[in-house]
């Protein structure tokens, strides 16, 4: 995939590139990683969450999608699982079926712990309502400091994890220069009936429901601060007129292939991101 203008690059990308070409050193590892796209109807439309990184993070006051790396506990302990099963998910990610039941529980886990919201029900028909009382809240934490697993938390609620309401949409590695990279899956989920996000991280020092053309038309022109994976997705699902057809184009998207920006330092005055 390419562009005809790419993307401006914020100083800091700038910055680390520099110094990344200048040490010789090798690229770091990407770790991998999910994300999830909140979406939720709007008049006319629907619209997207996106989360701003406190600036102490990886990728500080960058506005995203709530996310983050796959930990050891997605994998570790089995629980209740209904959608697609981990080697179905494997074929649709080019995983193993092991490192793709890892990275959708991360997916699931990290959309609660930075939004609030649950993709679990007590059956596989059904998702939880309201999660943000005394006792949610308790425990969203107690995963957060990892006092608790994900399939622990799930277990003791007797609840089953909703695979199928994560529909896996692209896959984005961070460029080599960057000294903490991630290889990330990018999915979208619906925003379930009776749920609310909810500001509740530490990682996020502001959030927003917000239409994804605004969105990305304010990243493009710097209002927003954004790396190109989000620039290009907010673009991709913006080209949808409801949350049917983004549904219904989720399943033929390639969640596979892996891009990567790759930084032109060709004109000093104003490098850019271009897509390879």
């Amino acid at each position: 995939m390419t562009t005809d203008s790419g993307f401006p690059a914020p100083p800091t990308f700038v910055e680390h590139a520099r110094r990344f070409l200048a040490s010789g050193a090798a690229p770091v590892v990407p770790r991998v990683a999910a994300t999830v796209l909140l979406l939720r109807p709007a008049d006319g439309g629907f619209e997207v969450y996106l989360i701003r990184r406190v600036v102490a993070m990886a990728f500080g006051g960058m506005y995203a999608f709530p996310g983050g790396g796959v930990d050891p506990s997605d994998s570790a302990t089995p629980l209740d699982w209904a959608g697609p099963t981990p080697a179905d998910w494997g074929v649709r990610l080019g995983l193993a079926p092991a490192a793709a039941r890892a990275v959708v529980c991360a997916a699931a886990r990290e959309v609660f712990e930075e939004a609030g919201v649950l993709l679990a029900g007590p059956d596989p028909t059904r998702v939880v309502g309201d999660v943000s009382d005394d006792g949610w809240e308790a425990a969203r934490v107690d995963l957060e400091q990892r006092r608790v697993g994900f399939a622990d938390l799930l277990a003791g609620r007797k609840l089953t994890l909703r695979s199928d309401l994560l529909l896996p949409w692209s896959r984005w590695v961070t460029p080599e220069f960057e000294p903490r990279r991630f290889d990330t899956y990018f999915f979208v989920a619906l925003l379930p009936e009776g749920q609310r996000t909810r500001d509740v991280s530490g990682e996020a020092d502001h959030t927003l429901w917000i239409r994804p053309d605004d969105a990305r038309r304010l990243g493009a022109a710097g209002e927003l601060t954004m790396v190109p994976p989000t620039l290009v997705t907010l673009g991709e699902v913006a080209a949808y007129a409801d949350l049917a057809a983004v549904v219904e184009a989720a399943a033929n998207r390639d969640a596979v292939t892996p891009i990567m920006p790759q930084l032109d330092l060709a004109d000093a005055n104003q490098p850019r991101f271009h897509l390879t």
